[in-house]
């Protein structure tokens, strides 16, 4: 079950969530097919958690959302992409372990 903090990002509400955003947005680009996706889900949701209030963490469909994919390259899933101050500041490919994943995001707040 997705924790209640993560959000869900699509082509509108991409700009104001993620780029206009005032803390850190980590952005996981997935699709429903995707196993790896899958795999990943539970890491996200911990971070959610565990970062609530000072990092914004969501999911953008990249099937239902190809434009928003397309804009940032996205070429395979999972991506999982860290926006601050409306640029992309670290990225991700693939499934990474939750320590991973929690110093990128350490060293940008």
């Amino acid at each position: 079950m997705a924790s209640d903090k993560v959000q869900t990002f699509t082509k509108d509400n991409f700009e104001t969530s993620v780029i206009q955003a005032g803390t850190p947005v980590l952005v996981d680009f997935w699709a429903d097919w995707c196993g790896p996706c899958k795999q990943l889900g539970p890491t996200v949701d911990s971070l959610a958690t565990d970062y609530d209030g000072r990092v914004t963490v969501g999911k953008l469909n990249v099937d239902e959302n190809p434009e928003v994919a397309g804009r940032f390259s996205i070429r395979g899933i999972p991506t999982l992409l860290l926006f601050k101050d409306g640029e992309v500041v670290d990225t991700v490919v693939g499934v990474a372990e939750g320590a991973k994943l929690k110093q990128m995001l350490d060293k940008h707040l």
